[in-house]
């Protein structure tokens, strides 16, 4: 079965379910404070919408499975739109499929597209050696105008976050395996994207007086590793855009993030 071949493919249907202690573990896991009540404090509890995207990791897990690619593969881009908030505990009924396979030539990129009445997210999945096929080479990059300088935050990592958000349900070895990240060009294990994303989401709200669990649209092109206990730089505008840095090199470019 080549790369193409997959394209439309259904990825099965799944019901999930939480408590609050898991909302909560998650919130914690990207980096939520202490006094962030409405993320940690059950009383109050307010679900990271981004938490749906733990709740659906098993439906790109389910193509790897699948031998649609092999352990080169990496997490390229994300998006998330929000319909609705998640309920502070329960189950969830997700429905996933492949949407486009692109073929970049040397690489094929996956669409894994998971919905349910909350949230519908996109994974892009860049798989090394799997393009050729003849298809499309899909949608480019846009050139975006030169903006004006935007704000400019900081997102700080911690040492163990990588292996606290393995705890939310990203096992993939590189995160925690030397020997595993190694095979991808990283000595030491690098940080979730998703986990690296949800981060700079509550930093973006705090700067905008609003809360991360307000989001209603998330986006972002994985360009950079992150390894836990960076400290890294975002650069966000007034319609959303941002761009997050490690020493001036961006780690996430691409990126939206829409509160309220």
């Amino acid at each position: 079965m080549i790369a193409g071949d997959w394209a439309g493919q259904l990825l099965g249907e799944r019901t999930v379910g939480y408590t609050e202690s898991d909302a909560i573990l998650y919130a914690l896991s990207v980096g939520a404070r202490a006094d962030d009540l409405d993320l940690v404090f059950e009383d109050r509890l307010r679900v990271l919408p981004s938490f749906g995207l733990t709740l659906s990791q098993w439906a790109p897990d389910i193509l790897a499975n699948a031998g649609a690619f092999d352990n080169r593969a990496v997490h390229g881009a994300q998006t998330l739109e929000v319909h609705r908030p998640l309920p502070r505990s329960g189950e969830l009924t997700l429905s996933a499929r492949v949407g486009d396979v692109w073929d970049k030539g040397s690489a094929a990129v996956f669409e894994v597209i998971v919905e349910c009445d909350e949230f519908t997210a996109m994974w892009s999945l860049f798989a090394p050696g799997y393009g050729g096929f003849g298809g499309e080479r899909g949608p480019g990059r846009v050139a975006g105008g030169q903006r004006a300088a935007g704000t400019l935050g900081a997102v700080s990592t911690f040492p163990t976050q990588a292996a606290l958000y393995r705890l939310t349900g990203d096992r993939h070895h590189i995160h925690i395996d030397p020997e595993a990240s190694a095979r991808i060009g990283q000595p030491t294990p690098i940080l979730q994207g998703l986990c690296t994303l949800a981060a700079t989401t509550l930093v973006l709200a705090e700067e905008q007086g609003s809360s991360a669990a307000d989001l209603t649209r998330l986006q972002g092109r994985f360009s950079g590793f992150v390894v836990p206990g960076d400290d890294l730089e975002v650069e966000s505008w007034p319609d959303g855009a941002f761009e997050l840095r490690r020493d001036g090199v961006a780690v996430i470019s691409d990126g939206v993030a829409v509160f309220g």
